[in-house]
């Protein structure tokens, strides 16, 4: 249950290092996947940061109800990303797959959540 926590927050910094660090360095493949420069993307880089943030900190603080909380809402917005921007958007796909994993760790960790 611990080892699934800590993957699920190691995968939001794994992924969030990048693609963070791309959109401020406004990195070529960017606007194809999120768009030209606009204050929606900013406000997008701003909730990326916050995920980023917090993944690192429970990474160090690891307090079962705030993760869940944290997952529980990445799950939510990812599942329905495919309904707010088009299926073949390679975001949608990288979404989903994560939706699945933090899933599975809400799942196994529940018990330790519910305590």
């Amino acid at each position: 249950m611990q080892l699934m926590i800590i993957l699920s927050l190691l995968l939001n910094v794994a992924v969030l290092v990048p693609v963070t660090g791309s959109i401020i360095l406004r990195a070529g493949w960017v606007e194809a996947a999120y768009g030209p420069a606009s204050p929606a993307r900013g406000i997008l880089l701003s909730i990326y940061l916050a995920i980023l943030v917090a993944s690192v900190v429970l990474l160090f603080h690891p307090l079962p109800q705030v993760v869940a909380a944290l997952l529980a809402v990445q799950v939510l917005y990812k599942i329905t990303t495919p309904f707010t921007a088009s299926w073949r958007n390679p975001v949608v796909l990288s979404n989903l797959a994560i939706a699945a994993v933090h899933a599975i760790t809400l799942w196994w960790a529940w018990p330790a959540i519910a305590a």
